[in-house]
C-alpha cells in the first residue's frame, strides 16, 4: 500500500491510501484542485481514486465531497446515518444522492477491488464519527481521528494494524492557557471533541505489537498543538515501552500541507 495526506487539521482533512490497482479517498476537506494539483506533483491522478470513505459531517472533512461527486463520480461508503446527513448538508445535497454506498457494520465492506473496509464509531460531536480499519491483501490499516476518548473497540483494531493514523490534537497546557472561550475549551477536552497529546501516547502504549511499522499523528490543532510537541510526546511513549528506534516509523501529518507519497 502507498498512502499520502494532503491536509490534516481544521483547516481540511483528506488524504488516499493506495493498493495495487485502487485508491481510496479518505475525507474531502480540502479543494478538488488541490487535490488535483498534489496528485499530479506525485505522478497519480483523478483516475486513482476509486472510491471515497467519510468519517463523518463536520465542514473540515467533507467540505469539497460535492465537488467530488459532480467531477469524478465515484462510490461515497459511509454508514447510513451518516448518508441521510449528507442528503440534507449544503455542502454534499446536490450531489452525493448518486454516489450513495452504505456501509455495512460488522462485516467486511468491499469498496474496491483491493480494500475491504469496517468501520466503528468513535466519540465526537459530529452527527456520527468513523474510523476505519481497512485490509488490503495481509495489510490492515486503521484510522482514528475526531475521537474525543478512545475506545475498546478503536483500540482492538489498532492493536492489530501494520499503520495507525491516529489524533494528536492538543497540548492540554497551551488549551488550558490558550485564549479560547471556556466553552470550546470543554467541548476540546471533556470526552467528545479531540484527542491530546497525552491521551493519544497512551493510546499508542495501548495498541502496540511487533506487526505495527507505521504510526502518522493527525488532526492537530493550529492554535494548541505543535508538531515537535505532538511528536515528541509519541516518540516519548515508545521509548517508554522499550521500542527499538527507528523499528516504528513515526509520522506528523501536518496542517495544510501534502505528504509525500509514503510506502507503507
Amino acid at each position: 500500500m502507498r498512502f499520502i495526506s494532503f491536509s490534516s487539521g481544521s483547516c481540511g482533512n483528506c488524504s488516499l491510501l493506495l493498493g495495487p490497482s485502487s485508491g481510496i479517498l479518505i475525507d474531502a476537506g480540502v479543494s478538488l484542485r488541490r487535490i488535483r494539483k498534489d496528485l499530479e506533483a506525485v505522478g497519480l491522478g483523478y483516475k486513482d481514486i476509486s472510491a471515497v470513505l467519510v468519517t463523518h459531517d463536520h465542514g473540515d472533512h467533507i467540505r469539497s465531497l460535492g465537488s467530488v461527486c459532480k467531477r469524478i463520480s465515484v462510490p461515497v461508503w459511509t454508514t447510513p446515518v451518516l448518508h441521510e446527513a449528507l442528503l440534507y448538508h449544503p455542502f454534499t445535497r446536490d450531489w452525493i444522492g448518486p454516489c450513495r454506498q452504505d456501509l455495512m457494520h460488522g462485516v467486511w465492506n468491499p469498496v474496491t477491488e483491493d480494500f475491504d473496509v469496517q468501520y466503528f464509531v468513535v466519540p465526537h460531536d459530529a452527527t456520527q464519527c468513523l474510523g476505519f480499519a481497512i485490509r488490503c491483501q495481509e495489510e490492515l490499516f486503521v484510522l482514528m481521528t475526531d475521537l474525543g476518548h478512545t475506545t475498546p473497540e478503536a483500540l482492538s483494531w489498532a492493536s492489530q494494524a501494520s499503520t495507525v493514523v491516529v489524533e494528536s490534537n492538543y497540548d492540554m497546557d497551551m488549551l488550558l492557557g490558550g485564549n479560547y472561550p471556556q466553552y470550546l475549551k470543554d467541548r476540546i477536552s471533556h470526552g467528545i471533541g479531540h484527542l491530546s497529546n497525552e491521551a493519544c501516547a497512551q493510546a499508542i502504549t495501548s495498541f502496540l505489537h511487533p506487526g505495527l511499522r507505521h504510526i502518522f499523528l493527525c488532526h492537530l490543532s493550529g492554535n494548541n498543538n505543535t508538531p515537535e510537541l505532538a511528536y515528541a510526546s509519541a516518540r516519548d511513549a515508545l521509548v517508554a515501552a522499550g521500542v527499538e528506534a527507528g523499528s516504528i516509523s513515526l509520522r506528523v501529518l501536518r496542517r495544510g500541507v501534502c505528504s509525500p507519497l509514503l510506502t507503507l
